[in-house]
């Protein structure tokens, strides 16, 4: 799938399941527009440092850049020495609830964890709607929902993600109508990592770009502020002019220098 290295089915499902747009592009280009079984695609380093990196791309919670925002981010990561791993979780809706892609990125950390291949530490990078869900991987599970285990990653790296500015009462845009399905808007509602973060968050790095049409860049300024209100130092990094979901292919502007500005924080933090 996707030419992964690994491939681990997600909930004692013996094979993962979804559906591509366009099944002859390549896995650089692939997005996902359903997903049956979830599943995590591993990408092995040549040099290993023992360290893992779970990949949440976006897509709105509605299709998975699994190509753009995952295995190109795969490619970038097993490059520095990590064993990254690409998440392709289920999409909220009536089928699957709202819990759906973050009990799916809890299992997924809970393998990495337990596979060994992270022993040095484990890592989530997220970008657009994926970015939303790292981050919900470092706040409260909602007490609606049940119970679950936390599984808080040892870093984080934030890109261009709806922290919370989707959810009833926080949104920006004057007069917002919720996002469809009702199960999308559900999840933005319950889900707003800035106000429910958990007791010592992990360093943290975040890319934006100012003037985002699709992102309001006061999620990155909520993000960071209630990282410092925990007690950490976050990595803030915006970009004035750059496009919606830059990600690693966004030539010839400052911020297709984040990456590297990224690898220099990693070291910063002992992490690479």
């Amino acid at each position: 799938m996707l030419a992964a290295d690994l491939v681990w089915p997600l909930h004692g499902a013996p094979t993962g399941a979804f559906t591509l747009e366009d099944a002859a592009a390549l896995p650089e280009q692939a997005v996902v527009t359903a997903v049956d079984r979830p599943v995590l695609l591993g990408y092995a380093p040549e040099t290993p440092n023992g360290r893992a990196m779970l990949i949440l791309g976006g897509g709105g919670y509605t299709a998975l850049m699994a190509g753009r925002e995952g295995v190109q981010v795969a490619r970038w990561l097993t490059a520095l020495g990590y064993h990254a791993f690409v998440l392709i979780h289920r999409f909220p809706h009536k089928g699957t609830g709202p819990s759906a892609p973050l009990d799916d990125a809890l299992a997924a950390m809970a393998m990495i964890r337990a596979s060994g291949l992270g022993e040095a530490g484990v890592g989530v990078v997220g970008l657009s709607s994926g970015g939303h869900l790292a981050a919900c991987l470092i706040a409260d599970y909602p007490a609606a929902w049940g119970h679950a285990q936390p599984r808080c990653p040892d870093v984080l790296v934030v890109g261009y993600a709806p922290i919370s500015t989707n959810a009833k009462g926080r949104t920006i845009i004057p007069d917002k109508p919720p996002l469809p399905p009702l199960e999308k808007q559900a999840l933005y509602d319950a889900l707003q990592p800035d106000a429910q973060l958990l007791p010592a968050p992990p360093p943290t790095f975040i890319a934006y770009a100012g003037n985002d049409p699709v992102v309001p860049v006061a999620n990155a300024h909520r993000l960071h502020d209630a990282l410092k209100a925990a007690g950490a130092s976050p990595e803030l990094h915006i970009f004035a002019d750059a496009p919606h979901g830059f990600a690693l292919d966004t030539p010839d502007l400052p911020v297709s220098l984040w990456p590297r500005l990224c690898e220099a924080w990693l070291r910063q933090v002992g992490f690479l």
